[in-house]
Formats: C-alpha cells, sequence, structure tokens
C-alpha cells in the first residue's frame, strides 16, 4: 500500500525550483511523505518514506526528529521501513 501511494505521488508533475531566503531545487523539497507508526503503548516506533521532487524515494525512522536511513543493501527503501519496524517490536 505504501508503495503504491509514493509511485502515485511521484507520478505527481515535479516541482519547480523553489525560491525563499535560498533556492531549492526539487531534490531538496519533499512532496510526499508517508510513514507508520509500529505497535506499543509508548515510543510507538516510527519508519516511513519521503517522496523527493526528483522522484526519489528516501527512507527515514523516527517522527518529529527524523534520521534518513541507506537503502543499501535493501532490495528497495520500502523493504528497509518494514525491516525498521519489525526490528523495533
Amino acid at each position: 500500500m505504501m508503495r503504491e501511494q509514493a509511485m502515485a505521488i511521484r507520478s505527481q508533475a515535479p516541482p519547480k525550483t523553489a525560491s525563499l531566503v535560498r533556492e531549492f531545487t526539487p531534490a531538496q523539497q519533499v512532496t510526499g511523505r508517508l510513514q507508520i507508526a509500529g505497535r506499543g503503548i509508548f515510543g510507538k516506533p516510527v519508519a516511513g518514506i519521503d517522496v523527493r521532487g526528483d522522484g526519489t524515494f528516501v527512507p527515514f525512522r523516527g517522527g518529529v526528529s527524523r534520521e534518513e536511513l541507506d537503502p543499501s543493501g535493501h532490495e528497495t527503501p520500502f523493504d528497509l521501513v518494514r525491516e525498521t519496524l519489525e526490528k523495533a517490536r
């Protein structure tokens, strides 16, 4: 389900470079964020995928303070999200 939603977000038109105080390229912009909370009463583990404006998927763990995860060694970043939540049980 997460994979399908991420693919739908990625299929939308890419964002243009945004300029506020500095310029933000599409690769620096998050166009969609999908996250899942694992099981637990307190401090439920959270992991998910950021869909960047350049079409890349960036896996992360953590809620408010996110930590990007390195997907190398995994078939897909979605596998890494699943593994991260399973390890946190």
